[in-house]
């Protein structure tokens, strides 16, 4: 049989490292997610990412998602619709969460002190209608209301990859990245997005992550850029540190 001895700070130092590297905040931040799966969902690496982050952080958390049918469900394997299948987002968001979610309409800006919104395709298909409608897209009516109550409140937003979009429709005005503006040899296959925040009424930074202090608004592209995980999880934790510097926490 394998002994197993006690690890404690004095025969392990670097424990003490590990437990003294978060800065406890005591922030009460909003997750909110759009399924589970980058084509129809979630992008789930993201989600990870700003949890581990908001971990890291010492922010309480709690994840929400709007209890609706997907607009439809991916294959992953083959990149196309499944025949004959729908799921239902609150559900397929419940996996991320490791069953701990609530309904998008229970969140209260009341009650928090920042919302997270991750990307992934579900933002643009579940949360809005802007992957089919572009710049005439709508936004579901849960996540409008979110937007509006914690900006109306002062509280900060972090968004990142496709989502800034649903703060552009909702926020006029508002400034926020989601990269570059133009492929620079395919590194940023999807720059075409930056035009299409501006004709919904928002203003593009070419950047990395952007502050907009004004609206409280803090972005990153995330898989906008076609780059190594760890710097998408690099670039997740600074809109995380942002959000949370803006709690005041």
């Amino acid at each position: 049989m394998l002994a197993f001895r006690a690890l404690t700070p004095k025969s392990c130092p670097s424990l003490v490292r590990i437990h003294t590297s978060a800065r406890w905040s005591g922030a009460r931040v909003a997750v909110v997610l759009s399924g589970c799966g980058v084509y129809d969902g979630t992008e789930i690496h993201e989600a990870s990412a700003i949890l581990v982050h908001l971990s890291r952080g010492g922010a309480e958390v709690q994840m929400f998602a709007p209890d609706v049918e997907q607009m439809h469900v991916i294959d992953h394997r083959k990149g196309q619709p499944a025949e004959m299948e729908t799921r239902n987002v609150l559900a397929e968001s419940a996996r991320i969460a490791r069953g701990s979610i609530a309904d998008l309409a229970k969140l209260s800006a009341g009650s928090h002190d920042a919302v997270i919104f991750p990307g992934g395709f579900g933002a643009a298909k579940n949360l809005s209608s802007f992957a089919v409608d572009g710049k005439d897209c709508s936004v579901n009516e849960e996540v409008e209301r979110v937007l509006k109550d914690f900006h109306k409140a002062g509280k900060p937003i972090g968004l990142c990859c496709i989502s800034p979009v649903l703060v552009a429709k909702v926020l006029p005005g508002v400034e926020v990245t989601v990269g570059h503006e133009e492929e620079r040899g395919g590194r940023w296959p999807y720059a075409g997005t930056a035009q299409a925040i501006v004709a919904l009424g928002g203003k593009h930074k070419v950047k990395e992550a952007h502050v907009d202090m004004k609206n409280k608004v803090v972005t990153s592209p995330a898989f906008m850029c076609d780059t190594k995980l760890h710097l998408i999880f690099d670039g997740i934790g600074a809109m995380v540190r942002d959000v949370l510097k803006l709690t005041g926490k």
